[in-house]
Order: structure tokens, then sequence, then C-alpha cells
């Protein structure tokens, strides 16, 4: 694995958080993960980190979301996937000044890709961009 699946797994426990509400003591014990037995330890730390980081501050992040919305645009009306990346990149844009912008940018421009509505990457893209610059 590597830590673009740790963004995967991250990215698809805040989803679930978000959705149905799941603890995040039972998302960090990773048993809902099919491939657990090909994880190590590093990568199953950093998914951890940046799943406890986005709930843990979540206010914060969600707060960012919201002020970088035009104003015909409702924060409620966004797609689950893609407020899903935006959440776990705007934690680690914030806070995880050791990881490069524009590594966090393009892992999330992957996963809007791989799993998001279609185009919803240039958003994703757009909004990164703008929230990196002023940090």
């Amino acid at each position: 694995m590597s830590r673009r699946k740790s963004r995967i797994i991250a990215f698809q426990a805040i989803y679930s958080w978000d959705v149905s509400g799941e603890s995040l003591d039972n998302l960090t014990q990773f048993s809902w993960v099919d491939s657990k037995e090909n994880l190590d330890e590093s990568e199953l730390t950093f998914s951890r980190l940046l799943i406890a980081g986005t709930i843990e501050n979540i206010e914060k992040v969600d707060e960012l979301i919201k002020s970088h919305l035009s104003e015909n645009w409702n924060f409620d009306r966004l797609n689950k996937v893609t407020l899903s990346i935006l959440r776990i990149s705007i934690y680690s844009l914030v806070f995880q000044k050791d990881i490069a912008p524009s590594i966090v940018i393009d892992e999330a421009i992957s996963l809007a890709k791989e799993f998001g509505p279609q185009d919803s990457f240039k958003f994703i893209n757009a909004m990164l961009d703008k929230i990196s610059k002023e940090q």
C-alpha cells in the first residue's frame, strides 16, 4: 500500500462518518477495510492521522469550504464524495505542513477522478488551489 491507498481509506472513512455517523474508534480500527491483511502499520498510521485530524478539526475545515463557495452555492448541496475529498485535503493543507500543497492537490484530483462525480476534480482543484495560497 502507499500513501495514495492511505488517502483512499481516509476519504472512505470520512464519507462513512458523514453519512452514517460511524464513530472515530470504529473507523480507525479498519475492520471495514477488505484488504486489511495487505496494510502495513505506517500506512494505517497515516490513514488514522488523516481521519482523526479531519474529524477533530471539522469545524475549521468546513468553515474554509463554506468561505470558498460562491454566493449561489450552498454547503449542503455539495456531493458527499466531493465533500469528503475536500475535507481530508483541506486538513492536510492546513495542518500537515510537511506535505507539499502540490502533492495534496494532485492526490485530491486523482481521488476525484476515480471516485467523484464527473468534472468534480475541476471544482476541487480550484478550491484547494485558493486555500493553499492562503496558508
